[in-house]
């Protein structure tokens, strides 16, 4: 499978006359990858979007980079039969998705063949299993995001959306299939609430949100960035709305810090996770998964890889509010999660305390940094999970004392930061790589989710 380009934005002296290509192969972006065949640019590489491998298509350039070409779908004339329907009448504009012209249970096969070959170009590594891939609900799953506000003032009117295809501009989307039903079919009246507003220019985004209904609101909580002191009136539209839609509001002034809430008075955010029996407390701008159902099954499925026996300790990096950390806490002897941002390990302690979990601790730690000093790490540990951001966790396996672990557990976002850090246990560490495989944490978009699991030699 093809790489990710970066995608260029520049249209200008590009020829727009149409032209056939026939498509090879699926980019990790998901986008169809094609050759020229003619001309002076015969055998440069093409990307172009809203193709699949195997088909035939008319596409239109719409970008030219030294070692390769975009283009978009104009006319498919020999379909894939993987090809299906998008259910979305935005696909293809907006950049939300990237793969809803392609079956379902296509999908996830494309994503671990993204997985399997970085885990061999990069990592030089390959899973002596391959884990069944992880899939739930492949629409109306989303429950956290960020649209992008805009008042486009030639079309007389205000975009809510995501970014498009072409990130320098907002979608005008009046429903999203993806987001929970509850908000997604509520695009059009987002877009037309701002727009009344007098602050409808001051207004960069709105961040989404959702946890478990509670008597007051349905769990979904909606933060609205001003730029400038909102109106009275703006205030009370914005009130009006929550209470109609049964949607949490908060306000962001400023900063993080400054985010506080408007209706109702002391909206409460929280999620369990009812196989592990805990209650997750969370802020708005808190990260959590974005996918509850599928959330549950990864939990599920890295508790059973880590394989914690009867008095075993645990150690969680990059352990976020405790997702992992307090249902390990329910198998294993004492658990501790370190976080690099402090106010989300202080919540995280709150949640322990709020599941009278005693056998947990949590400590704020920049993991690419020096961490032999600290206490925690003197302890010693039967068991390793990790679930870092995109760049991976090579700094921090570099530095930590691997000898004495049974097994080791990574969670990932990105297949190209795993496969490194995969080839370092590996090669360098004398490690093994059991099994690995993917997650649908995002179906219809090209992101891939995925878990490794590792032992000594």
């Amino acid at each position: 499978m093809a790489g990710s380009p970066l995608r260029s934005t520049s249209v200008a002296r590009l020829d727009q006359t149409p032209f056939q290509l026939d498509i090879l192969d699926l980019s990790h972006d998901g986008r169809g990858v094609a050759r020229r065949t003619e001309g002076q640019h015969a055998g440069k590489a093409v990307f172009v979007s809203g193709a699949l491998p195997g088909e035939r298509v008319v596409v239109q350039q719409t970008g030219r980079q030294r070692a390769f070409d975009e283009a978009r779908t104009l006319e498919v004339l020999q379909a894939s039969p993987d090809r299906v329907a998008p259910r979305c009448a935005h696909f293809g504009t907006c950049g939300g998705c990237a793969l809803q012209h392609l079956d379902e249970a296509k999908q996830i096969h494309a994503k671990q063949r993204v997985l399997l070959e970085n885990l061999e170009r990069i990592g030089h590594v390959a899973p002596e299993t391959v884990l069944s891939p992880l899939v739930d609900a492949a629409w109306g799953y989303r429950r956290k995001g960020r649209f992008s506000v805009r008042r486009v003032e030639k079309k007389d009117k205000t975009l809510v959306g995501f970014r498009e295809q072409d990130p320098r501009f907002v979608a005008d989307l009046s429903e999203c299939h993806t987001i929970l039903p509850a908000l997604g079919g509520r695009l059009g009246d987002l877009a037309v609430l701002v727009d009344g507003m007098d602050a409808r220019r001051e207004i960069p985004q709105i961040e989404f949100i959702a946890g478990d209904p509670t008597p007051e609101f349905d769990g979904i909580a909606l933060t609205f960035r001003h730029l400038a002191p909102l109106s009275e009136r703006d205030r009370a539209a914005l009130a009006a709305f929550g209470q109609q839609h049964r949607f949490a509001i908060f306000l962001q002034p400023g900063g993080v810090d400054s985010v506080h809430p408007l209706w109702p008075e002391h909206p409460r955010l929280a999620f369990r996770l009812p196989a592990w029996d805990v209650e997750f407390v969370f802020r708005p701008l808190d990260f959590i998964q974005v996918n509850p159902g599928l959330n549950q099954k990864m939990i599920a499925r890295t508790l059973e890889l880590l394989d914690v026996q009867p008095g075993e300790r645990v150690l969680d990096l990059f352990c976020g509010l405790g997702n992992f950390t307090l249902p390990l806490a329910r198998v294993a002897d004492h658990v501790v999660g370190v976080e690099g941002e402090a106010g989300l390990v202080q919540r995280a302690r709150d949640n322990a305390a709020h599941n009278r979990l005693g056998n947990v601790e949590f400590h704020a730690a920049d993991l690419a940094q020096d961490l032999a000093g600290k206490p925690w790490m003197r302890a010693g540990f039967d068991r390793l999970l990790l679930d870092p951001p995109r760049s991976g966790a090579d700094v921090v396996l570099k530095q930590l004392p691997l000898k004495g672990l049974e097994r080791i557990v990574y969670v990932s976002c990105h297949p190209g930061s795993l496969a490194r850090d995969a080839g370092y246990l590996v090669t360098e560490r004398g490690w093994k790589l059991r099994a690995a495989g993917v997650m649908d944490m995002f179906p219809h978009t090209a992101h891939v989710e995925s878990i490794a699991v590792f032992e000594p030699r």
